[in-house]
Order: structure tokens, then sequence, then C-alpha cells
């Protein structure tokens, strides 16, 4: 699934792919007034866009010099990230085999040259209309019924997803574990309801703070929370560490029980690639673990980064 859905007040963005610019122009005409509307000439150039953007829909030539359309689009229904995207096929073949194969490639539809301007925009509407409602019951699915941030499911596919993205980039990748600090006699002390209101505080206080791109909260179980930060070095991930950490000091919740501070506080564990934390998405998650793990013994309320990096923290002390 995508990384990211579309804000539903956002405008869609529409791919047009196609090494004639007069098609280009007239997709651009057809479309411009209601979608924001970006080009590529050849399959190298779609499918680079397409990692970019995230588009919410693909207008794809069928016959390219580079890399066929039905190939681009084999492509991206195999990258998680991207297999949500419905490619509509624009093509001058006629023929039911070229149609068919289109659509048994992953192809949501298969227009014909000269387009239509009524019908191709009836095309698209539709598509994108499905594309909307489809995404919205994924979120429903991939969010956490409490907190309302990305579940542990979601969180799994995402990073997968965004491993392979940084792999294929050659982009840092970093991840920082997270855990309310003496959660259980929490509980214990003030009671269920309170806990629960404490998470959604919390979750909320994550989420609020300014975001990149792709900057990725979702809680993890229980009392933890995971924060993927994509295109983000160690220094990058500690700097957000102790952004967070200072977030959920700021809610300024009393914790009667607990032994660091008279407010909730969180421990943090980070890990990076660039700091040769990890050679596969599960071994930087360990590293994060670990890290956390590191933390909370050393007294809790404190940030651990990765072992090379060890005195760059600015951990807060006990």
């Amino acid at each position: 699934m995508r990384a990211e859905y579309s804000s539903p007040t956002a405008m869609p963005k529409l791919l047009v792919v196609d090494d004639q610019p007069l098609f280009i122009q007239t997709m651009h005409e057809i479309f411009r007034d209601q979608y924001e509307i970006f080009m590529a000439r050849n399959g190298e150039q779609a499918l680079a866009q397409a990692g970019r953007l995230c588009p919410d829909l693909i207008l794809l030539d069928l016959n390219m010099p580079d890399i066929s359309g039905m190939e681009v689009c084999q492509r991206l229904k195999q990258n998680p990230a991207l297999a949500d995207i419905p490619v509509l096929f624009v093509t001058a073949e006629e023929d039911f085999e070229s149609e068919s194969l289109a659509l048994e490639a992953g192809g949501a539809d298969y227009i014909t040259k000269p387009v239509n301007p009524a019908v191709v925009r009836a095309r698209v509407r539709t598509h994108l209309t499905l594309k909307a409602q489809a995404d919205q019951l994924r979120a429903l699915a991939y969010l956490d019924g409490l907190t309302g941030v990305a579940n542990r499911r979601y969180f799994d596919q995402h990073l997968d997803a965004e491993w392979a993205r940084s792999q294929r980039h050659h982009m840092p990748l970093s991840l920082i574990l997270l855990d309310i600090d003496f959660f259980k006699t929490y509980n214990d002390h003030l009671g269920h309801i309170a806990g629960d209101q404490c998470l959604k505080a919390v979750a909320g206080a994550l989420q609020a703070l300014p975001k990149r791109g792709h900057d990725f909260v979702a809680r993890y179980g229980g009392e933890e929370f995971v924060v993927l930060l994509a295109d983000c070095d160690l220094p990058c991930a500690l700097r957000k560490a102790a952004a967070l950490q200072e977030a959920v000091a700021q809610l300024a919740i009393q914790h009667p029980a607990s032994t660091v501070s008279e407010l909730v506080t969180i421990s943090l564990g980070v890990a990076s690639t660039v700091a040769g934390a990890a050679h596969t998405a599960g071994e930087l998650l360990d590293a994060a673990d670990r890290q956390l793990y590191a933390a909370k013994q050393a007294g809790r309320n404190r940030i651990s980064p990765a072992a090379d990096h060890a005195g760059t923290a600015g951990s807060t002390p006990p």
C-alpha cells in the first residue's frame, strides 16, 4: 500500500507518461483546471516521477522508446508504496490482445487514441473516486483504534517499503522507538481510563510535531510508539528525538508514581542505517530496540543513540 494517503481537500496529482509532447499538452489542457499535472517522456522518467510524487493516477502510453508501458505498470505494481495507484493505459493500439495484456499487467483501464475529452475526463474521475474510497477503507484498517495514529500492521508494511526505497536511492533511514516511562504504574495508580487518555495525548503530541514529507508515526504496541524517518541520518534523527521528548514534556501530564519526574516522560532509542546499525529493515528495528532498552537501563527519560555515535545524544538526565 502507499506510504501516504492524499488529503481529500488536496488537488489530485496526475502523472501523464507519453513520448509525444503534443499528447502531453492535450492532457494538460483537458485536466489543468481540476488536477495537478506532471509529465514524463519515457519509462525511466515515469518510474522516477512516480516514486517521488506518489501521484493519485497515472495516464500511461503503451509504446515508449526505452521501457514499454506494460513493464512500467508491472514494476509499479511490484512496489508496495506505488501498487495502489490506478494506471490508465492511453494508446493507439486498438487490438483486444494488447488491451487484455495491459489489464493483466495491472492496468485499471484502457483508452484508445485519439481520446475523447469527455470520455477521458469521466474515466479519470471514476477511477479517482474509486481510489479515494479504497484509501479511506485502508486508512481505517491501518489506524490504531485508540490513538488514531498508524497501527503495527501498517508500520510493518511501511518499514519494508521505506527500507526498499532507501536502498534503491542510497538514502539514510532512521528509526526511533519510544516508550512511556513507568506506564504500568501510571495505570495502577490512576486507572485504565486515565491510561488511555495518556496514550491518546502522547500520540497526539508525536503526530502534531512538524513533519517532513516521509516522517511516519505509529503505535508499536502497548505504551510503545515508533517514528520512521526517511532520508534522515543519525544527527537528524537525534534532533527529532529531542523534539519528541520535549513535546511530551510540554503536555505536563502528572505522573505521581514516576521515580524520574512528576510528569509523564518518555525514553527513546535511535538507530540509523548510516550509523552502521543495520543491513536489513529488521536489524534497524532491533538496533533501535536495543537503544531503547539502554535508555531505560540508564534511568529512563533520556535518548540513547546508536553506539558509534554515543555522546552526541544530548540526553536528558533523570
